[in-house]
């Protein structure tokens, strides 16, 4: 889990903008909810005490038998009026009484259309019928307040409570008021509960917010990414010797400076290469004429043994000169990289030392695409063929494909190289023989130059025993995104440890 989330840098973003985005809105839906309730609870408690009130002044002047029909004039979908002889001793007769008033249809109920989305009298008498549900038992249940202060001027008693449900579908208040005459007038309001939280509209509407984000800040990411992907692929290419054009230096100002320093570091690696290389030339220039010098000297020494040994030893020196230049030019070759079919080429280079005489043998394998700098690699696989027979007579040569790439093995039953002195045959110079002489052993920069090559094409070369003999691993690396990834990830683990 943790690898997927630190792998794309558009996740990380989409991940720190919706969790701030949810945690904001949270907080000021939790907010906004509960002052929300709060002020409509008021607004309704502040209209339900003036309609009261209303309707109280207007029993005390209109005639007896005009009461009822007044009464049941003004009422609503949420509110019912009646009268009794008596006070409301009994809270929880009286909350069974006004129950059986709210489930009561109103005289001329108007069926307002679904579509307006205030409600239907039959979801309202179904929400009113639930306060029936706790009045059975008083425990718990609000007793009478009397009513007074601002929202209560008149000079009649009056007592309130509040009517809930129990599974909170609806609220609502109810009132006693006690009028001149000694009858009592009864209210209760009930109203349903609003559409609960999960189908607010604000539901919708941060939904929505939330998919408009994550579509800016994919693009947004998109455009800061690709010029850091064209990057690591530069880097990966620069890296394995590819001569590569400069990357485009554009973008937001912190990833055009990479750029641009990375097309710096570029110009530097190669002037350096090749101040290098024409160091190295100009001293093997310069060093001609005192070797031929010395020849010319070597000529009238008088003693054959002495001048056989002096010229053995500038042939050796002149032989190692030109093969460190040799190496050097290697180094700083500028192959073009291309894709080649890499069984064709090692299988043309095999059949090439079998002409030669040399005892190779080539496993075929199905048609391989490789990008690469072919005459590199050629040169780098026929210095450990020739090893091969050189030091065991014969070599088998096969092409391998892994998960991450391509294995040449290359195997002989000579008399192998102990596991403790298989890292020091890839130094320069360096020789199993000891006698340097250069029709047993070489210089000692064949494995140099061939791993030299290897590594510049982002792979490596392992040496291990082939029971009896040795087998040589050279590892290619596929240049694709997926293998570009995963080495970015080694060398980071690396770093790491």
């Amino acid at each position: 889990m943790i690898s997927w989330w630190k792998r794309s840098l558009a996740r990380q973003f989409i991940g720190f903008i919706l969790l701030a985005l949810v945690v904001s809105q949270v907080l000021s839906f939790l907010i906004s909810w509960d002052e929300q309730g709060k002020a409509l609870k008021a607004a309704s408690k502040s209209e339900f005490f003036t309609r009261t009130g209303s309707i109280t002044r207007l029993m005390e002047v209109i005639p007896a038998e005009l009461r009822e029909e007044v009464l049941q004039a003004s009422e609503t979908s949420t509110t019912r009026f009646w009268l009794t002889t008596g006070p409301p001793t009994d809270l929880v007769a009286w909350r069974r009484g006004a129950t059986s008033h709210l489930v009561r249809p109103i005289r001329n109920a108007v069926a307002l259309p679904p579509e307006w989305g205030l409600g239907s009298a039959s979801g309202q008498l179904e929400a009113a019928r639930s306060v029936e549900t706790k009045i059975s038992s008083t425990a718990g249940m609000p007793e009478w307040i009397q009513a007074g202060g601002t929202l209560w001027p008149l000079d009649q008693p009056a007592r309130y409570t509040d009517l809930v449900t129990s599974n909170g579908s609806g609220s609502g208040m109810g009132m006693a008021v006690q009028l001149k005459s000694g009858l009592w007038l009864n209210t209760a309001y009930f109203k349903t509960a609003g559409t609960p939280w999960w189908r607010s509209p604000s539901l919708y509407s941060f939904a929505l917010s939330v998919v408009i984000l994550c579509v800016i800040v994919i693009l947004a990411t998109a455009r800061i990414t690709r010029p850091m992907r064209q990057l690591a692929i530069a880097a990966d290419a620069l890296g394995r010797g590819e001569n590569i054009s400069p990357i485009p230096e554009s973008g937001p100002d912190d990833i055009r400076l990479t750029a641009v320093s990375f097309n710096r570091m570029q110009q530097r690696l190669h002037r350096y290469v090749e101040d290098r290389v024409r160091m190295l030339a100009a001293i093997g220039h310069d060093l001609r004429t005192p070797l031929t010098s010395l020849r010319l000297r070597a000529e009238f020494v008088s003693d054959p043994d002495v001048q056989h040994r002096m010229l053995d030893t500038i042939d050796e020196i002149q032989a190692m000169t030109e093969a460190t230049i040799a190496f050097a030019k290697g180094e700083a070759s500028t192959e073009e990289t291309r894709t080649v079919d890499l069984c064709a080429l090692v299988e043309s280079l095999c059949h090439d030392l079998g002409d030669l005489g040399h005892k190779v043998e080539f496993t075929e394998s199905k048609k391989t695409h490789y990008r690469c700098r072919p005459g590199a690699l050629r040169r780098a696989i026929r210095n450990l063929v020739e090893n091969a027979v050189r030091y065991g007579g014969s070599a088998s040569v096969s092409i391998v494909e892994t998960a991450t790439g391509f294995d040449i093995l290359v195997k002989d039953h000579g008399p192998g190289i102990p596991e403790e002195m298989r890292d020091k045959v890839f130094s320069p110079f360096f020789r199993m023989e000891k006698s340097r002489n250069r029709e047993t052993g070489g210089i000692g920069l064949g494995m140099s130059i061939a791993r030299a090559i290897v590594r510049h094409h982002g792979g490596d070369i392992e040496l291990s025993s082939n029971n009896p003999g040795l087998m040589v691993c050279v590892h290619l690396p596929k240049m694709d995104r997926a293998n570009i990834r995963h080495r970015q990830d080694a060398m980071a683990a690396q770093w790491t440890l």
